[in-house]
């Protein structure tokens, strides 16, 4: 699976411009330092980035499991999606849940969430997810290395289990995508789970390795390091939210409050908040957000090796510095709902069912990931305005694709002929 990148070769000086990247999450980052190592000035515009302060919790790259996953091949449109449907209105806990008042709003989303279950475009998404995790690594790689990040990782694989053999059988057409892409797994019984896992309540039946993922253990700590490696390169990060993208002769302009920056190119990774910046500029991008949310148990980072996830409650239980993160679930509700403390409580509740021993949590936070119907994310260039490139849209592979997106926007914005053929990421597919 993992696939080498050809090797930039930076620009001549006469052709290094000015690029502002809106956002300062991991996908803004990463975007930032390849375009730096092509030879860009590069400045990063955020009201949140990750500064050493506090406001970074409110980034959805603060809150995630933090998992590099290059078994995330399925979509989460499958076949047969559509039957569930009025089980997530009707359940406003379910690992997949509608929050019934946000449906007007949803419904061009999901009307093209439906049209992207079908078998033949399932395996379409599927071939255009595994091309790009193929590759994933390896542009992962020199980012880890030039932000001394490499201490961060943890290379133990990620385990999905499984509590019966109807729920494992239930699995079968999603490992069929993985199997025939290459996806490396280990079909693990009882004994092996508890073997590697020994403070798992014993609620398993069979398990599934995914032996090539790994993770990071802190992403504020990676996030602060991509940040100080962009600003020890000569690269600048401003405080504050870009209002308005204006076209100028000249380049674009950027306006924070009441002053401008002036670029020659934006890059747009605003995550979930993208969409109102594209449509400023007068382009219709089809992109929405699942409301993720994560418990943090401060006491039971070392209760698991590896990040474990039960597909049946949706969420992944992950060890890191500051303690076990159980993070995940999909609530399609928009960016203005407040967090619902119920579906706290039942990961609350879940995590003391599958780890008895992890105490109390004692954090809970929301974020949105930002997410378009097919799964696929937007990486290419407004139809509007070619000096802006849009990058945004990973729903639940932000982290994983981070780095490699960063890398295609750097051969889009200097010009030249990806590495990757991005006709199905257009910013205008739907």
């Amino acid at each position: 699976m993992n696939k080498p990148l050809p090797e930039l070769q930076p620009l001549p000086d006469a052709e290094r411009r000015h690029v502002a990247v809106v956002g300062a999450g991991l996908v803004g980052l990463c975007s930032a330092l390849w375009l730096q190592r092509m030879g860009y000035r590069v400045t990063i515009i955020d009201p949140a980035p990750p500064l050493g302060d506090a406001s970074y919790r409110q980034a959805c790259s603060y809150g995630n499991a933090c998992t590099f996953a290059p078994h995330g091949v399925v979509p989460v449109a499958m076949p047969g999606v559509i039957w569930r449907v009025p089980g997530m209105l009707l359940n406003p806990l379910g690992p997949l849940a509608i929050v019934w008042r946000y449906l007007p709003q949803l419904a061009p989303w999901l009307r093209a969430f439906l049209a992207s279950s079908t078998k033949a475009e399932v395996e379409r998404i599927a071939g255009t997810l595994a091309v790009l995790l193929s590759h994933a690594d390896a542009a992962w790689q020199p980012l880890v290395t030039q932000a001394g990040a490499e201490r961060l990782k943890r290379h133990d694989g990620c385990l999905y289990l499984y509590k019966t053999e109807a729920q494992f059988r239930a699995g079968d057409a999603e490992y069929g995508l993985r199997e025939r892409h290459g996806v490396a797994m280990d079909l693990l019984d009882q004994a092996d789970i508890r073997g590697i896992e020994p403070n798992l309540a014993p609620l398993y039946h069979k398990g599934v390795l995914f032996r090539d993922a790994y993770m990071f253990s802190s992403p504020r700590q990676l996030a602060f390091a991509l940040a100080q490696a962009l600003v020890t390169g000569g690269g600048d990060i401003v405080r504050g939210e870009v209002s308005a993208i204006e076209p100028r002769n000249d380049g674009i302009g950027l306006r924070i409050a009441a002053k401008k920056i002036l670029a020659d190119h934006a890059v747009v990774a605003a995550g979930a908040h993208s969409r109102k910046l594209a449509a400023s500029v007068g382009d219709r991008v089809l992109l929405d957000t699942e409301r993720g949310y994560h418990v943090l148990f401060p006491q039971a980072g070392n209760l698991l090796s590896r990040p474990v996830c039960y597909p049946e409650h949706g969420f992944y239980m992950v060890p890191m510095a500051d303690g076990l993160r159980a993070a995940g679930t999909v609530e399609l509700g928009g960016l203005a709902a407040p967090l619902n403390p119920k579906r706290t409580a039942m990961i609350r509740e879940g995590v003391k069912k599958l780890l008895p021993g992890a105490g109390e949590g004692s954090d809970e936070w929301l974020g949105f990931r930002p997410s378009m119907p097919d799964s696929l994310p937007v990486i290419g260039a407004s139809r509007r305005l070619p000096r802006i490139t849009y990058a945004f849209g990973h729903g639940h592979l932000g982290l994983t694709l981070s780095a490699l997106t960063g890398y295609l926007v750097s051969q889009l914005v200097a010009g030249r002929i990806p590495a990757i053929d991005l006709t199905p990421l257009r910013p205008d597919r739907f």
